[in-house]
């Protein structure tokens, strides 16, 4: 005879589905969820996002112990310095990532390193997991050979937990199939036992490398630039107009004379800014010194 489920045991399943059913995300509170990650991070949030911020959103509200977005906008509103805005902000960021993306770059990159006298420093603006700023590391380890003790590469993000991520330099091996085996060997070591299939940058690599929790919006940078190149690629898509012409502005003194600035394949800088002209594919210089 098959057993029937007692009330006792019925009820934790009812739970369970009250838990896991669909909180309502409404027009009102979709709109405040914009403003406000507009104000503290500068992000445009349109009506295709809808579904992207429910799913991201919906966790920090589980693990609160909320039922509704507008009782989670109260907890935000309620305390303009509470941690659970850096926690919104990460929920909403957006982190695509790889090694030598946009590879096109890395070649410029070097010709560039190569022919600048003393030292080179860049600024990685959107470093997420770590994977641009390594690859900046490498292309300027191999382009300078033993002048590369003079290399720094300062890596900033928004989001604070990729940085913790990139900071502890910890990836998958599929993670470097765009590395050559010499670059694997040289710049990564390989895990065994239980970290097999992991590897981790090696530290004479990850020393050039400094990680910052950094707002683009804030009122002040706290960076040691100027630099000899700028990496902001795939950034200012997220931006409206007026906020990437205020961010471009801010970058020209931060570039050294002769600078660099790198853009996404996406992104035209030329247009949004008269400060940069392009000299390459979404490469830019500054057009002061033309």
């Amino acid at each position: 005879m098959r057993n029937t489920p007692s009330s006792e045991n019925r009820e934790p399943a009812s739970l369970l589905a009250q838990m896991v059913q669909r909180l309502p995300l409404s027009d009102v509170h979709f709109r405040r969820i914009s403003q406000l990650i507009y104000q503290r991070a500068g992000i445009v949030l349109a009506e295709h996002k809808r579904e992207m911020v429910y799913n991201r959103l919906v966790r920090r509200l589980r693990l609160l112990g909320l039922h509704d977005f507008g009782g989670y906008l109260a907890l935000l509103e309620s305390d303009p310095n509470s941690a659970e805005w850096q926690a919104f902000v990460n929920a909403l960021t957006t982190n695509l990532t790889a090694f030598f993306r946009e590879a096109h770059h890395f070649p410029i990159l070097a010709e560039h390193a190569r022919s600048r006298p003393n030292g080179y420093c860049v600024w990685s603006t959107a470093a997420s997991t770590g994977e641009e700023p390594y690859s900046i590391a490498i292309t300027l380890n191999e382009a300078l050979g033993h002048r590369a003790t003079g290399v720094q590469v300062w890596a900033s993000d928004i989001d604070t937990q990729v940085l913790e991520k990139a900071a502890a330099g910890v990836y998958r091996q599929e993670d470097l199939r765009t590395l050559t085996p010499t670059q694997m060997q040289r710049y990564f070591l390989r895990g065994t036992g239980p970290h097999q299939g992991l590897v981790r940058v090696r530290p004479e690599l990850a020393a050039q490398v400094q990680f910052q929790s950094l707002n683009l919006l804030a009122p002040e940078w706290a960076l040691p630039g100027p630099f000899d190149a700028i990496f902001c690629r795939n950034v200012m898509i997220y931006f409206d107009k007026a906020t990437q012409e205020r961010i471009l502005r801010r970058f020209v003194p931060l570039l050294k004379p002769g600078g660099l600035m790198f853009a996404g394949h996406s992104e035209n800088f030329s247009q949004i800014s008269r400060d940069f002209y392009l000299r390459g594919q979404t490469v830019y210089g500054l057009t002061k010194e033309r």
